[in-house]
């Protein structure tokens, strides 16, 4: 038995934390984590529990709300060889149909890229920002997140499948099959050849499709301490537009240069999904008045757009590709 620290994110803040789980392997060890965390967040009550046991519960679910297990490097430590002590509980697990599920696509999505790229119509999946078919593992990861909120996953006794959104060359869909085996990429042929008829529906971006267009007849409010001030976002900023004495009226400049350009062309103006939110994406051209440095992140409430922050092309390409790939000239893979 081996004692393992695993890590977990936030969700929307940029913290995160570790919880403590003993397994005899790592894939396990991520798999009880998982279960782990999903019981700190939904704890399960009785009448029998005493204040202590009510107080802790309490304690972890409001501490661990809004973490997931990070995607990817989640093994924080391992002490190997390590016997739980005898009061610990490996992993306490309710019989939920929850808990019962995480069995299935309970891994590492960068171990399957490749995997995925090989059947997929040909497209670039990795940048400098997402090496190695970064953009892809987090499109996989995301989309797996985005259909179990819709609950749109197919779980059986001894398989689990889901539609990853992509395509062959020949514009078959392609799904995730998680056997007892391994996971496998499949069309609609080779499933039908294991029997399986039924097939689950595509991650759905569009329950409000006019959040996918913008509005050039509505404001934008710009959070400029947070794009010019915290680090976070200053980060994505060019270095020299930065450092110089005229960095607000540069920035203001591109604001309104953009704003023409894409009431004058509105395909411009591409959408992302971000932590469950549509939003848009902006070109701003900070040294040149054709090519794009940075995209500003637009969010519309009622009748304005609060434009949140500034991501570079790498990372705006990698929000964006989750809801479809850009056909836009100014973002792209490779930018």
């Amino acid at each position: 038995m081996n004692k393992y620290q695993i890590q977990i994110d936030h969700r929307t803040e940029n913290k995160w934390d570790w919880i403590c789980v003993f397994a005899n392997s790592d894939q396990k060890a991520i798999q009880n984590a998982k279960i782990k965390l999903y019981d700190f967040q939904n704890p399960t009550y009785s009448q029998s529990d005493d204040y202590d046991a009510k107080y802790w519960k309490d304690y972890y679910k409001e501490k661990f709300q809004d973490y997931i297990i990070s995607p990817y490097t989640p093994i924080f430590s391992v002490e190997r060889n390590c016997e739980p002590p005898k009061n610990y509980d490996t992993i306490t697990s309710s019989n939920t149909k929850e808990n019962q599920n995480m069995a299935f696509f309970n891994v590492n999505w960068n171990d399957y890229t490749d995997d995925l790229s090989k059947i997929a119509a040909p497209e670039e999946w990795s940048n400098n920002t997402y090496p190695n078919n970064g953009i892809l593992a987090n499109y996989i990861v995301k989309t797996y997140e985005k259909l179990q909120a819709e609950r749109n996953i197919i779980f059986e006794q001894n398989y689990a499948l889901f539609n990853t959104g992509l395509f062959t060359k020949y514009y078959e869909p392609i799904y995730a099959y998680h056997s007892e085996q391994d996971i496998l990429f499949l069309t609609e042929y080779d499933l039908g050849k294991r029997g399986i008829v039924k097939y689950p529906d595509r991650a759905n971006y569009f329950e409000r499709p006019e959040l996918l267009l913008f509005d050039w007849h509505y404001k934008i409010n710009i959070h400029y301490k947070h794009i010019l001030e915290d680090n976070k976002s200053r980060i994505n900023i060019p270095e020299d537009i930065l450092n110089s004495h005229n960095l607000l009226n540069t920035f203001n400049g591109a604001i309104d240069t953009m704003k023409k350009k894409v009431s004058s062309n509105y395909k411009l103006v591409i959408p992302q999904y971000f932590e469950g939110k549509v939003q848009l994406l902006l070109p701003l051209c900070l040294h040149t008045d054709d090519i794009p440095d940075l995209a500003l992140v637009v969010t519309k409430i009622g009748n304005v757009y609060q434009g949140h922050t500034c991501l570079t092309l790498d990372m705006a390409y990698n929000n964006a590709r989750l809801i479809a790939k850009p056909e836009s000239n100014w973002l792209s893979a490779d930018n």
